[in-house]
């Protein structure tokens, strides 16, 4: 019986260049820091799941990401059109960034039709709504914890404001609430208003139909003289 669900050679190999020239140029400009966005981390482990094929990996990324991401696109388009909306893309149009590092970045735009359409192929794991908001959280953790508010003393590094666990700023940090609050506003908010929403619309994603072919049985010589 063979399952003609595998993810194609070509997507892999393609996925896994693209993986190949984005990490050691972003550890080169950003630091290895970076690679604890949440997308960044979605790019890591998406690459494991299309390898081994994991719906659950495929699954806890598109929970994790494909909301804010979609988000990062409309305000990637709005400011082409001269539109300041959210300000998450900003630096896309930052000249003084290499115009082949912003071009790298663009992996937010196709990154989460990329998981749909692998959630599509595998099928979606609904134990990534349990297991996703545990890695989310615990980035969050580490992410405030392990680095330094923007503005203060030590925070020259570019990614410095991970996951914007000290406000949405990435020169100062927010002062509307306590540092402790606005990190438990993101413990909550992101698994009830990113995750929670993402989890009932890929759980009701149509799957692609599995095509079996199964082989007939090979009569024995015995039964052939019969």
């Amino acid at each position: 019986m063979r399952n003609t669900t595998r993810i194609p050679l070509a997507v892999k190999l393609a996925y896994t260049a693209f993986v190949a020239v984005m990490v050691p140029v972003y550890w080169h400009d950003y630091g290895l820091q970076n690679f604890l966005y949440f997308c960044d981390v979605a790019v890591l482990l998406t690459l494991v799941g299309i390898w081994t094929e994991s719906a659950l990996l495929i699954s806890m990324q598109a929970v994790g990401i494909v909301l804010p991401q979609l988000l990062w696109i409309a305000d990637f388009a709005s400011h082409i059109l001269g539109i300041h909306l959210l300000g998450m893309t900003d630096y896309m149009f930052d000249p003084t960034l290499p115009l082949f590092l912003r071009g790298l970045s663009l992996f937010h735009g196709w990154l989460p039709i990329l998981l749909l359409w692998l959630v599509w192929r595998l099928g979606y794991d609904r134990r990534a709504i349990f297991i996703q908001p545990m890695v989310g959280v615990g980035l969050l953790l580490v992410c405030y914890f392990c680095f330094v508010p923007p503005g203060t003393l030590g925070s020259h590094r570019m990614a410095v404001n991970i996951n914007y666990v000290f406000g949405m700023s990435e020169t100062a940090a927010q002062t509307r609430m306590p540092p402790l609050g606005w990190l438990g506003v993101l413990v909550v908010g992101i698994p009830s208003l990113l995750y929670a929403p993402a989890h009932l619309i890929l759980s009701r994603l149509p799957r692609r139909q599995v095509m079996f072919v199964q082989q007939a049985p090979q009569e024995s010589p015995a039964s052939q003289l019969l």
